[in-house]
Parts: C-alpha cells; sequence; structure tokens
C-alpha cells in the first residue's frame, strides 16, 4: 500500500511538472527573443538580447551563440542566468531563472539551425565559433492579462482615480526544478 501511494504521488508530481512547463512554453512561444542575463567577472549584471531556438518538453532552452564570447566566459565562472521575455501586444510577461551550459553537439546545431543564423555566424554549420547555449530552468515568474490595452489602460485609470490598487491580471511563481527522484 505504501509503495503504490509513493509511486502515485510521484506521477502526480510529474504530472504537475509538465502541466507547469506547458504554461511557460505556452506564454514564451511567440516570443522569439529575451533578454538573457549573465553575472559579470566584476560581479555586475550584464544583459543582452538572444533568440530562443527551442524549448524542449523537459523546459530546456536552446541558444546559439559565439564560442569565445563574453557571455560564455561569464557563464564559465557562473552558469546561473535570468532569462526575460516580453509579449507586450498580449500583456505577458515571463522571467526565468536558469542554469546555463556551453554544449558542442553538432546534430543539434543541424536540428535548430536556420537561415537567419548566418547573419551572426556567415559561415554557417561550419563555423568554428558556434556553439551552443543550454539552459536549464529552474524557477519561472509570469504575468498574464489576456485584456487588451485598452481594457488595461480603463482599468489603470480606474484604479487611480478610485484610489484602488490596479489588479493586473494572472501572475504566479513556479519551481521549475524536478523534486522527483527517478525510480
Amino acid at each position: 500500500m505504501g509503495f503504490e501511494h509513493a509511486n502515485f504521488n510521484r506521477m502526480e508530481t510529474v504530472q504537475n511538472h509538465r502541466e507547469l512547463l506547458k504554461g511557460i512554453r505556452e506564454r514564451i512561444k511567440d516570443v522569439r527573443v529575451a533578454m538573457m542575463t549573465t553575472v559579470s567577472t566584476d560581479g555586475r549584471l550584464h544583459s543582452r538580447p538572444m533568440s530562443t531556438h527551442e524549448m524542449e518538453d523537459d523546459g530546456t532552452l536552446w541558444f546559439f551563440t559565439k564560442e569565445f564570447s563574453e557571455k560564455v566566459t561569464e557563464i564559465s565562472r557562473d552558469n546561473t542566468v535570468s532569462l526575460s521575455y516580453a509579449d507586450s501586444s498580449n500583456n505577458t510577461y515571463v522571467a526565468i531563472l536558469g542554469e546555463a551550459q556551453i554544449v558542442h553537439d553538432r546534430q543539434k546545431m543541424e536540428q535548430l539551425w536556420s537561415v537567419f543564423l548566418k547573419a551572426w555566424f556567415p559561415q554557417g554549420l561550419d563555423d568554428p565559433q558556434l556553439t551552443l547555449l543550454k539552459v536549464r530552468p529552474l524557477e519561472a515568474e509570469y504575468w498574464d492579462s489576456s485584456s487588451s490595452k485598452m481594457v488595461v489602460g480603463f482599468n489603470i485609470l480606474k484604479a487611480v482615480v478610485t484610489g484602488t490598487e490596479y489588479n493586473e491580471g494572472d501572475h504566479g511563481k513556479v519551481n521549475l526544478e524536478r523534486q522527483v527522484r527517478q525510480f
């Protein structure tokens, strides 16, 4: 009886994890560029735009980068990164805290490659500096207001006029680390 109960709870936790990831994926699927923040060598935060090429079912995010870039140096020292996604047309915002890793995987590069990347990597897949950046999400926080900009503007104005606090819509913070041990 105890084993069956533990196994059921494990399955429930895995299912919940998948649903949380699905919700995050839905919120960022149409936002192609994230602001990636790393910790610089002098301890300051350093942000730059990065194009997301894939979010896998397990939440792993993939980016292309140059192997000898400043961000790779920073990630080699401290692999904690923050990704910020903003879809202002839909009033949806997502912040992801994760761990980054440099990955040299030609097959994965071929799978993710698009001609658009030639602007940064003119030699294409044969560019000797081309590498992948893999981010494993640990936490995500989102703000989601399904209202139109006009409705949001009206509600902000209403809050100001009535002296009440503006309700910004759906907001949540989720822990995306796998808390379940594999048996």
